[in-house]
């Protein structure tokens, strides 16, 4: 029998330890405070930006880092972050795998966002110098990562990101069988195997059968008299 490949790789365990869903719901949460500290953070900068307003006068340029315009963007897009991941917890909690969607396109749209960076500084390896080039002259060991070579420093960054993206693969393996599990709960059929006649039978859901309403009985018979 082929086994396709979706199915040799479906797995409800995830971290050697928990069911996916368990999984889904702690990576749910823990992604809702990272994204809730974030809004915190901006919200408080917003209201306060003569103490939290950065200028690039810092880093040897003329721009400013962050605005107030792209402050209120971050702001939204960290509560748009909230939202999903908070969908993402109640589709797995609630055994709903339509909310479960929205948070695995994210993951999709980060994993291939941090596939383009890795690409990105295999064709245009000198970005890395023009980076080290703009932080602090205060940054931690500046000079030191400066004095090495472009091939060092695009093998060490290489080296990061790929650790970065197999972990971020195996969350979305993590969260796409949570899907697969949560939806296949929903319309899973039993298969009832008659040995007798080597025939099978195909019986709905419990929940479906259980829904529906019962036959009306048939009446009784009325003794027929002459």
């Amino acid at each position: 029998m082929m086994i396709s490949p979706w199915d040799r790789w479906f797995s409800t365990s995830c971290c050697l330890c928990c069911h996916v869903r368990t999984g889904t719901i702690i990576l749910g949460v823990w992604y809702m405070l990272i994204n809730a500290v974030v809004l915190l953070i901006l919200l408080t900068a917003l209201s306060d930006p003569e103490q939290y307003h950065l200028t690039s006068a810092e880093l040897a340029n003329d721009l400013d880092v962050m605005d107030d315009a792209n402050m209120c963007i971050a702001s939204a897009i960290s509560l748009l972050m909230i939202l999903i991941c908070g969908m993402a917890t109640y589709g797995a909690y609630k055994l709903r795998a339509a909310w479960i969607v929205p948070f695995f396109c994210y993951q999709i749209f980060d994993f291939a966002l941090n596939t383009l960076v890795a690409v990105t500084i295999v064709v245009y390896p000198n970005t890395i110098q023009d980076y080290l080039q703009q932080l602090p002259d205060n940054f931690p060991y500046k000079e030191e990562i400066s004095a090495l070579s472009n091939v060092c420093l695009v093998l060490i960054v290489l080296l990061f990101i790929g650790c970065i993206l197999g972990f971020k693969a195996y969350l979305i393996a993590c969260v796409w069988n949570c899907y697969r599990y949560v939806s296949g709960r929903g319309t899973s059929e039993i298969l009832l195997y008659v040995t007798t006649n080597d025939t099978t039978v195909l019986l709905p859901p419990y929940d479906d059968s259980v829904s529906v309403p019962p036959k009306q009985a048939t009446p009784p018979y009325a003794t027929a008299t002459a």
